[in-house]
């Protein structure tokens, strides 16, 4: 290779130390310690020398040494069911905005809603040392995480309770959600409902098919068998069971959805079908207000969900929350049109 397209040698995993620094302003090593951590005791044109050194050599501060000072990582770590699920977008925002305010990094990833995988990604943030987790469980037994806790890791479950353990956890009201969605539905002189949710281990899932039971009960409806399915929340699964439903002599007139990609699904399906189906979802979603008709909803807060969430780790950090606690949030029905419209027949 020519000369003049010589790469220059490479300096990966040489980062600039200290001394660098102190060699290059001409000071002492503990002139560069105050000037990098805003301590006092350095002259204005001190200062000035050091941070151009600093910036000529790229220095960056090891935290790694304050660690071991001061045993707190400031960083957090977020253990989410699904990174690209859009419910998870403002509730990650929401613990990172938290987290910025008290001058911690969020270190999160997805358990892909394994529990194994779960448990590998949270021990893992754990001996990276960080303070805190804010976990959406996956599985639901959480015992694995008792010696960290008592290691004095603080822990909050969002979304699902924790399984086995005693902690905080800040849940929607799915059940008061999924019962208002359904009575709305019965309201419009729906009898024939039919529910399509998640998987039946997951909590959410079981509180909404919860409510949905509940609001028939109130109205003195016999749920049949037909009317229900859980399971996978892929396009396949989803499509059998409401077209299932929309099928034979007796369809059901409206559905229950129990998430938002269940939802999406279910209004494909409708779309084909020529019979006019209300629907109320239990997410909100994208677009919804947009279709015709709109989309009637159970919204969740999903940014209070991981604000709150955020709030109680660092209080726990703080030192000021002793005992655990389950908040639950409200939900909100917003009725946009589709969960409005009359039984067919």
């Amino acid at each position: 290779m020519p000369e003049t397209q010589r790469r220059p040698e490479s300096r990966y995993g040489n980062r600039p130390t200290m001394k660098d620094v102190a060699a290059r302003a001409g000071v002492g090593l503990k002139t560069v310690s105050r000037v990098v951590n805003g301590e006092p005791g350095v002259t204005p044109e001190t200062e000035r020398r050091v941070q151009e050194s600093i910036d000529a050599l790229g220095f960056r501060r090891n935290d790694s040494a304050r660690v071991l000072r001061k045993g707190r990582t400031a960083s957090i770590g977020l253990v989410l069911e699904d990174l690209a699920d859009p419910f998870y977008g403002p509730l990650s925002r929401a613990v990172e905005e938290i987290a910025r305010a008290h001058g911690a990094l969020l270190i999160n990833g997805s358990s892909a809603e394994d529990p194994d995988r779960e448990q590998e990604l949270a021990l893992a943030l754990c001996a990276r040392r960080v303070d805190g987790l804010v976990v959406i469980p996956a599985g639901d037994d959480h015992r694995y995480l008792e010696p960290e806790i008592r290691a004095g890791v603080a822990t909050v479950f969002v979304d699902r309770p924790a399984g086995g353990i005693d902690a905080d956890c800040v849940l929607s009201d799915n059940f008061g959600g999924a019962r208002a969605g359904v009575a709305h539905l019965v309201a419009q002189g729906h009898r024939r409902i039919g529910f399509i949710g998640d998987m039946p281990r997951i909590h959410t899932a079981v509180e909404r098919l919860r409510g949905y039971r509940a609001a028939m009960e109130d109205a003195g409806i016999a749920v049949e068998d037909a009317w229900m399915s859980l399971g996978a929340t892929d396009p396949a699964r989803v499509r059998r069971a409401a077209e299932e439903m929309l099928s034979g002599d007796a369809p059901v007139t409206a559905v229950f959805s129990g998430n938002n990609r269940v939802t999406v699904t279910v209004i494909r399906v409708l779309a084909e079908h020529t019979r006019r189906t209300a629907l109320v979802a239990f997410d909100d979603l994208e677009l919804a207000d947009l279709l015709q008709p709109g989309v009637t909803v159970v919204a969740q807060d999903a940014a209070a969900l991981g604000r709150t969430a955020a709030e109680r780790l660092f209080r726990q950090l703080d030192g000021t929350l002793l005992v655990p606690e389950r908040i639950e949030l409200p939900t909100r029905l917003i009725t946009r049109g589709s969960g409005e419209l009359p039984p067919a027949d």
